[in-house]
């Protein structure tokens, strides 16, 4: 994919929507990327990853141009860890920040797929965070469902009537296995569901990419510093 030829190339792009941290670095039409699947420990290790990343593309904090982080789904402490990191490198630095849905990140390199791309993160009661994807394009906004509703919007997306072939149906993400578990489950569908193989992995290169495509990259997006949005309400404001 073409980098719009204004948009910045020097980005740091912070991935701690998941359990597995991942952190990109560009510099110019280099790249260098790093990921630790170490459970929710990205309070310990993120700093340590980015000075590491830094090094390696021999480039100084003021030599950035754009930082990005994840805006959710995901997990409430990861992205709050991950979103104040790169605030305060892009106030500190004076740079744009620039907050990249995570589900979005998650579909990206998929794109190319013929059928239904499906993004999934654990949002725990027996619910998944999805958004449902085609041809690169969302279809259907972010949700925080149940597989039954998941599964109604899948069958509603894919469209399949008598004598079609049914769009095959691919799910990504690190907990892409559970809900995969959970709609064969209710028995043979309209669609077949498969699994990305590369499922398990942190999307900070795909976060990266998206914002170097981000043509409005290199200028002040006051949204991206409003914060996350979490999509569920947390457990304390669903008991208040």
């Amino acid at each position: 994919m073409d980098t719009p030829q204004n948009s910045p190339q020097n980005i740091l792009a912070i991935d701690t929507a998941t359990n597995i941290l991942s952190i990109a670095l560009s510099a110019g039409n280099r790249r260098w990327y790093v990921e630790a699947d170490a459970g929710l420990r990205h309070s310990e290790i993120l700093m340590d990853l980015t000075d590491l990343l830094m090094k390696q593309g021999g480039l100084k904090p003021a030599d950035l141009n754009l930082v990005a982080c994840m805006k959710g789904p995901g997990s409430f402490t990861g992205l709050r860890i991950g979103f104040s990191a790169a605030k305060g490198l892009a106030l500190s630095l004076g740079i744009p920040l620039r907050a990249i849905p995570t589900l979005d990140c998650m579909a990206w390199s998929l794109s190319p797929w013929p059928g239904l791309v499906v993004p999934v993160m654990d949002a725990k009661k027996h619910r998944f965070f999805i958004a449902l994807y085609r041809g690169g394009e969302k279809i259907h906004p972010d949700m925080d469902a149940d597989p039954a509703e998941i599964a109604g919007a899948i069958t509603g997306a894919i469209g399949s009537g008598p004598g079609e072939s049914p769009v095959p149906v691919i799910l990504t993400g690190a907990d892409a296995p559970l809900l995969r578990a959970e709609l064969l489950k209710q028995g043979p569908g309209p669609f077949p569901i498969l699994l990305d193989p590369a499922y398990r992995k942190g999307r900070g290169m795909e976060l990266l990419e998206l914002a170097l495509n981000d043509k409005k990259a290199d200028t002040v997006d006051e949204a991206s510093f409003a914060g996350p949005e979490y999509i569920r309400k947390s457990d304390a404001e669903l008991k208040s």
